[in-house]
């Protein structure tokens, strides 16, 4: 009987030391309440609390944990209807307050996002709602932060999923947008051509510069080799007048005979002629070819013989008679 009772009481001591033992994993805490009253946290690990005395309260996620924003249609400062839905990220960082300052937690941070996200969101403009999220979340994040300070959570980040304005505004959206870049088309077609032409215009300046120069150079060097020729020229003429005077006849039949000779190749390469007609006796032309080659004899030192003259050609009369 004895050991009956032993095994028993034994047995009962180590059945309330196992409920009295509170094993809490890692990232929650428990609320201990003593006959109801919260006297303390339980931290991640074994935990030793007298059962029947000693009682868990709540078990509280200190994670950082998401809250959905349901989809909501959101009327915006322009009188525009849009349909919005986001998420929320907060922790738990005071277990105590997460579980006894405020009644379903996360029914209360999705009440509040949803509120303010309208307040927010119902200011601005619909151009406004579209292109800036991020002042959107961020607004977001510090009202709903501040709100829930004293529940013991922080709001990490508050994010917008999607806003959907309606099918008419996203077609007019759409044609806006395309006569935007038709717009912008034009534009830079319009600025292509101007500068295009303007580049041509630049391109037949220099052109012109360029040509202009080349005249003036060409005109240059026309000068400079007019120039040459016409002292070439003086200075023969003057080689001649030197001759004539110094009692030398021939310098002058070399003279004549030169100008002669150049009119005569320019009768002979003329395209309009067909026939030569020389208006002076031949006979002249072979004297001043003697003259020529006695200026040739004197230049250059022969033994001092004329050089025989060819005869002249006889005469002819009006009825092929020769004349003396």
């Amino acid at each position: 009987m004895l050991t009956t009772f032993a095994l028993t009481l034994t047995g009962l001591v180590l059945f309330y030391l196992a409920v009295s033992v509170k094993v809490v994993r890692q990232g929650y805490q428990y609320t201990i309440e003593r006959f109801g009253r919260f006297t303390e946290v339980a931290r991640p690990g074994l935990n030793f609390y007298p059962a029947f005395f000693y009682a868990v309260g709540r078990k509280i996620n200190m994670m950082e944990q998401v809250v959905d924003i349901p989809g909501q249609e959101i009327i915006t400062k322009d009188n525009a209807m849009v349909s919005v839905d986001g998420v929320v990220f907060f922790q738990v960082l005071d277990a105590a307050k997460a579980a006894y300052e405020v009644s379903e937690l996360y029914v209360a941070i999705m009440q509040l996002a949803t509120t303010n996200l309208r307040t927010v969101m119902g200011s601005m403009d619909l151009d406004e709602t579209l292109s800036k999220r991020d002042e959107i979340n961020a607004r977001l994040l510090s009202v709903v932060d501040h709100a829930t300070n004293s529940w013991g959570i922080k709001i990490t980040r508050v994010e917008l999923k999607d806003i959907r304005p309606p099918a008419d505004i996203v077609n007019a959206m759409g044609r806006q947008m395309k006569a935007e870049r038709e717009k912008r088309a034009l534009i830079l077609e319009s600025e292509g051509l101007r500068a295009s032409e303007i580049l041509k215009a630049e391109g037949a300046k220099q052109s012109q510069i360029l040509e202009a120069e080349g005249r003036r150079e060409a005109a240059f060097r026309d000068a400079e080799a007019r120039e040459r020729e016409a002292e070439a020229e003086a200075k023969a003429t003057q080689m001649v007048s030197d001759a004539i005077s110094s009692g030398n006849p021939q310098a002058l039949n070399y003279f004549i005979a030169q100008k002669y000779t150049e009119a005569v190749q320019q009768f002979a390469t003329s395209p309009n002629a067909k026939t030569i007609l020389f208006p002076v006796e031949a006979t002249q032309l072979i004297g001043t070819l003697g003259g020529i080659g006695q200026l040739a004899k004197d230049a250059l030192g022969t033994d001092g013989q004329p050089i025989p003259t060819p005869p002249a050609p006889p005469r002819r009369g009006p009825f092929g008679q020769s004349q003396g």
